[in-house]
């Protein structure tokens, strides 16, 4: 029989549901930070519900794309259950305005409030730095130095101050104006493979280049899928992102096998403590020597340079490929490749490794956009009252200890928590997603690897996330699994040592420099060019700008080192 808010304080009993494997293990830090969230959450309590009538309206701006999920009858973005309840429990309402078709079409609105053309609302995202420096520049972007250290809650000050490079595109002068969504650590990719197709043909997993070129070879020729016709092929990737997405279809370990932390698209630091462009880096030639030996003989993804990531992706999905990379979440994702394979098995595994043993690397993203004020704003403290109050989804802790909406993104059936909206009662099919109609385009985390890690060693289940956790290992396993192995490969990821407002030759010149790279690696992968290609290329783009962007790149990473 299921039980609706009077249950929620069965958290313990919930746990039957979700039985930890394994043996000891532990996360003092979730724990530490779920007894300081609750501190915070009785303050929030003792300010929140509105009792005057008095409703404070926060103007925020989103793309169109952003707010995902079915609103119910009558509903809409400024009037569905999540903001309801802001206005119910603390007074405010936020208010979406400024909305764009796609990513393109909001950065346009944005530049024209600029000039005064569009309205600015109180609250917006940013995505990119040239956009921070000149809102930033235009003065109409508010200095929040002050209301940092007077406003925000203690437990927020703590995660920020983890990622304090966050914080380096947003400053100037010594003045902070913004702070970045939700910074956390995204959990890093794994390689997801058909485990039937390598029992099928008697391999195991590939653990470095050599045996990876051996298993995608299998896939494509030993027909790996028994139907006794050659419709397979081993690895799809995307090469529409300067080959690193960072998030799913990413073959940045390929190249790290042979460049190590030089990995393709970002700057990091050489032996001599100075930054470097990892592109041009000598160990990527090796790799687009062998992938282009794979390519002709159509062991890969054949149009990888013209297809986007989730499109690369959806290969896997379709059965032709055997082999992706991605994020952990992607299992779920690429499930319905048993509508073609019925007997399909997904595995996640670790990414290969170099030749001699060393791990191969990829990259971290830490948050995913900035949050930035009208300069007019003049409501900081009640923005972070809201802020705290939509992070306790993740710390567990007040008015969200399971999630934010019963029947939206958790539900109590049996006395048990339940995430799975097939399983609620009754089931949901495509619910509303109340983290997205908040101020920011994806609920607030603290880490996405950690409480399956937790879980996984046989810790029982306490915050938050360690129950969704949990469930996730009882519904999802191969994902689950997932999650814990990333977390085991933590270490690997790495982030972006340049981020800040491109420099002055960055500006005339990064575009170009770009195109020349990817028409370059794709060229020689295709087998349009020979390897020989790729020397020129690196002798073109440091003439080109390439070492005048790389000085002033190094002058500002001295700044903040």
């Amino acid at each position: 029989m299921k039980r609706r808010k009077a249950a929620l304080c069965l958290l313990m009993s919930s746990v039957m549901l979700l039985g930890g494997c394994g043996n000891q293990g532990g996360d003092s830090s979730n724990q530490a930070a779920d007894s300081q969230g609750q501190g915070n959450s009785a303050a929030n309590t003792n300010s929140g519900d509105s009792t005057d009538g008095s409703v404070l309206t926060i103007r925020i701006a989103k793309q169109l794309d952003e707010n995902t999920g079915r609103y119910g009858s009558g509903e809409d973005i400024n009037n569905n259950p999540m903001v309801n309840l802001a206005v119910e429990k603390l007074g405010i309402k936020m208010e979406t305005t400024l909305l764009g078709g796609d990513a393109g079409n909001y950065d346009t609105k944005l530049r024209l409030a600029l000039t005064g053309s569009e309205d600015l609302p109180d609250v917006f995202p940013v995505y990119g730095t040239q956009m921070i420096a000149d809102m930033i520049e235009s003065g109409r972007a508010k200095d929040i130095t002050n209301d940092i250290e007077q406003y925000m809650p203690e437990r927020l000050k703590e995660i920020y101050q983890q990622f304090p490079e966050t914080y380096y595109p947003l400053t100037k002068d010594g003045k902070i104006y913004g702070i970045a969504c939700c910074p956390a650590l995204t959990e890093g990719q794994v390689m997801i493979i058909r485990q039937d197709w390598l029992d099928n043909l008697g391999l195991k997993a590939p653990a470095n280049m050599d045996e990876f070129e051996s298993v995608i070879k299998a896939f494509t020729e030993d027909d790996p899928d028994g139907n006794g016709k050659k419709d397979t092929y081993g690895f799809t990737y995307s090469g529409n992102d300067l080959y690193n997405t960072g998030w799913v279809a990413d073959p940045v370990s390929l190249f790290s096998a042979n460049s190590g932390k030089f990995i393709p698209g970002a700057w990091r630091e050489d032996e001599n403590g100075n930054l470097m462009y990892g592109s041009i880096h000598e160990g990527n030639r090796k790799t687009l020597e062998r992938m282009a030996q794979w390519h002709a003989n159509g062991w890969i993804f054949q149009e990888a340079a013209a297809t986007g990531a989730w499109d690369a992706m959806n290969q896997f999905t379709e059965g032709k490929a055997g082999i992706f990379i991605g994020r952990p979440w992607a299992i779920n994702s690429v499930r319905d490749v048993t509508t073609v394979a019925p007997d399909a098995v997904i595995t996640a595994y670790p990414n290969i490794c170099q030749d001699n043993g060393d791990p191969t690397y990829q990259a971290a993203q830490v948050n995913d956009g900035w949050l930035m004020f009208n300069a007019d704003f003049e409501h900081m403290d009640k923005f972070f009252e809201y802020y705290d109050w939509i992070y306790d989804a993740a710390f567990g802790t007040g008015d969200f200890q399971y999630g934010y909406l019963q029947d939206y993104d958790y539900d109590i059936v049996n006395d048990e928590v339940v995430f799975d909206s097939a399983l609620f009662d009754p089931p949901v099919t495509d619910p509303f997603m109340p983290g997205k109609s908040t101020v920011l385009k994806n609920s607030p985390a603290l880490d996405g690897m950690q409480a399956y890690a937790s879980v996984a060693s046989g810790k029982e289940p306490e915050s938050s996330a360690e129950i969704r956790a949990a469930a996730d290992f009882g519904v999802v396993p191969d994902m689950a699994n997932g999650y814990a192995l990333a977390n085991e490969h933590r270490d690997e990821l790495l982030p972006n040592m340049f981020n800040a407002e491109p420099t002055a030759t960055m500006k005339r010149s990064w575009e170009q420099l770009q195109t020349m790279e990817k028409q370059v690696y794709t060229n020689i992968i295709y087998g349009n060019e020979s390897i020989e290609a790729f020397d020129k290329f690196v002798e073109d783009w440091k003439a080109q700008g390439g070492d005048q962007i790389t000085q002033e790149v190094n002058e500002w990473y001295q700044t903040v080192k």
